[in-house]
């Protein structure tokens, strides 16, 4: 599932993202979702999520 839609991320979920040092390469990043940092519905380059480890970056895949 695309990460581009803040309503099919929640707090909890498991995801892949990329890391703004990582957005070059393209290197994902597996976490849980701790808090959901875009407050738009929508964003093209996807919603940006603080992971429980800490980690900031921006969702490419939802894994449920």
């Amino acid at each position: 599932m695309s990460g581009t839609n803040r309503k099919n991320i929640l707090p909890g979920v498991r995801v892949l993202i990329v890391l703004k040092k990582d957005q070059r390469s393209g290197k994902l990043t597996e976490g849980i979702v701790k808090d959901i940092l875009t407050r738009t519905d929508a964003h093209r380059h996807s919603i940006k999520v603080r992971l429980q480890n800490g980690e900031i970056g921006r969702v490419k895949e939802i894994l449920g």
